[in-house]
This record gives structure tokens, C-alpha cells and sequence, in this order.
């Protein structure tokens, strides 16, 4: 089954990080993706920009509006995502573990199923 682990945190705090730290936590977080990759299991990852860099096209009445920023104020924001191809809920919330064990956010990781449409029914994450 495939899973979005979806990541949380307070962007005052990540954007705040030195260079160095922030390398330094991307570089424990490969780690910890580098093992599900070599298994076959990690598809797509991105780690979004800040939300001051967010464009938000919302109705109202009927209408498209768009709007610079994020669609609502939050104490965490939405910083990124996660691909995994999961034997169960067990080994995502597993994955999501060994993330939040290397990360110093201290944010949160929302695990999800991913209802797939593909007529194919297929997958590869190891296309390169």
C-alpha cells in the first residue's frame, strides 16, 4: 500500500536554522531514506518552500480568487512529503519514527493511505 508521510513543523523554527544545522538535519534525514530507497519502497519526496512563497486559488461565490500566502494560519505548516510503498500501517508509522528520531523540529508527521488512479495499476520507484 502506498503511504504520504506528510511533515509538519513550525517554519519560524526550520527557517531559522544555521546552514550548517540545516545540512546537517537533511543529511540525517537522507540516512534515514536512503535505507527505504535501496528496498524499493521511497518514491517521491519534496520539501516545499516557505509559505511565504505560497499561492492559494480559493472560491468565493462562485468565482476563482487568488491570493498570495497560505490558505489558513497554523501553528505548524505543511513543509514537505514522503512516497512509501508499505507492506502496512506498521512499517509507515515505522518510517515515520526513524524521520522524527533524526529530526529537531519538533513537528509532526501525518501518515497516509494514498488512493491511487492508475489504470495501469502500476508503480516503480526505482525509475531514475
Amino acid at each position: 500500500m502506498l503511504y504520504a508521510i506528510l511533515c509538519y513543523a513550525s517554519e519560524d523554527v526550520v527557517c531559522g536554522w544555521s546552514k550548517e544545522q540545516d545540512e546537517a538535519v537533511m543529511a540525517d534525514l537522507a540516512a534515514v531514506q536512503e535505507k527505504y530507497a535501496r528496498a524499493g519502497k521511497l518514491g517521491p519526496v519534496a520539501r516545499l518552500l516557505p509559505t511565504t512563497a505560497a499561492t492559494t486559488l480559493r472560491k468565493v461565490k462562485g468565482e476563482s480568487v487568488v491570493i498570495d500566502g497560505p490558505f489558513a494560519e497554523t501553528k505548524e505548516q505543511f513543509l514537505g512529503f514522503y512516497t512509501l510503498d508499505c507492506a502496512d500501517l506498521d512499517e509507515a508509522v515505522a518510517f515515520a519514527k526513524e524521520l522524527s528520531t533524526v529530526n529537531p523540529s519538533g513537528g509532526s508527521y501525518e501518515i497516509r493511505p494514498v488512493g491511487v488512479i492508475n489504470p495501469t495499476g502500476s508503480h516503480n520507484f526505482q525509475a531514475g
